[in-house]
């Protein structure tokens, strides 16, 4: 529901709770603001409790507050999270998955005149993407595309290089597809020197907007298994993080959520 954003920790992860239309006016509002941090945006689910929640396994963090060079909002991507959310506040909290909310934020793009630019998937991937956003969304500034290669996302030097390459091109809005846990190292890392305002992790979207990886049909979704459609789609690729990592993370949710530090929290104007 619209008002003040409610925190939650799940599985260790704090979480925002949002509706739809909160969520995308708390993001939207901060295309054109320049402030000393960007904001950052999470999808939370399974795989972000794996890999940045209590039992994760290198137990590596992301940082907020005062001191953290990001802010970061962390939205509800995931039926378990969305049950543990509603256990906790007895309130329905929808899921909303970056590419859930993607559309609506190009769309205010375009309206705001915000500059965006897309980190991560291929040059091929890239070139789909921009023919389909001139049809879908003409108005839009897509102001540059980068597929940096996995070597040069673990050099520090390419990365500083890269970031400054991304601040070259004055962009306010950086969709950043470069898959868990990486982009959101990545952002934490190097958001703030990109100098964009908003950076939106949001794993596969690039490749739903550009069509070349087909989404789960809606009743999919709605049932909470828009995951066993990925996975039969790329059997390879996901058994791992669906069948190995997630169940650890379904227990961790279910046996440690609870409102932040004890008590449900007020955060962030949501509209």
């Amino acid at each position: 529901m619209s008002g003040t954003a409610t925190q939650v920790r799940l599985g260790g992860v704090p979480v925002d709770l949002l509706d739809r239309a909160g969520a995308i006016e708390t993001i939207a509002s901060r295309f054109g603001v320049e402030v000393g941090r960007p904001l950052a945006v999470a999808s939370v689910n399974l795989d972000h409790v794996h890999h940045f929640g209590s039992t994760a396994p290198d137990h590596r963090a992301l940082h907020d507050g005062p001191g953290a060079p990001v802010e970061w909002l962390n939205l509800i991507d995931g039926t378990p999270l969305a049950t543990a959310a509603r256990r906790i506040t007895h309130v329905e909290w929808p899921r909303l998955a970056g590419s859930d909310l993607i559309d609506a934020l190009l769309e205010r793009a375009e309206l705001d005149h915000a500059r965006v630019g897309v980190l991560g998937g291929s040059a091929d991937t890239h070139s789909q993407l921009e023919r389909r956003l001139a049809v879908t969304h003409p108005a839009l500034s897509l102001a540059g595309c980068w597929a940096p290669s996995r070597p040069e996302l673990a050099d520090e030097e390419a990365c500083d290089a890269l970031a400054d390459d991304i601040a070259g091109h004055e962009i306010a809005v950086l969709l950043v597809c470069l898959g868990k846990p990486r982009q959101e190292v990545w952002i934490e890392r190097y958001g703030r020197r990109t100098g964009c305002h908003v950076l939106l992790a949001f794993g596969a979207a690039v490749d739903f907007l550009a069509g070349t990886v087909e989404r789960a049909p809606r009743w999919v979704a709605d049932h909470g298994m828009e995951w066993a459609w990925r996975l039969a789609l790329e059997p390879r690729r996901l058994a791992h993080r669906y069948l190995v990592d997630g169940p650890p993370a379904y227990l961790a949710i279910r046996r440690s959520s609870r409102p932040l530090d004890g008590a449900a929290s007020g955060r962030r104007a949501a509209g």
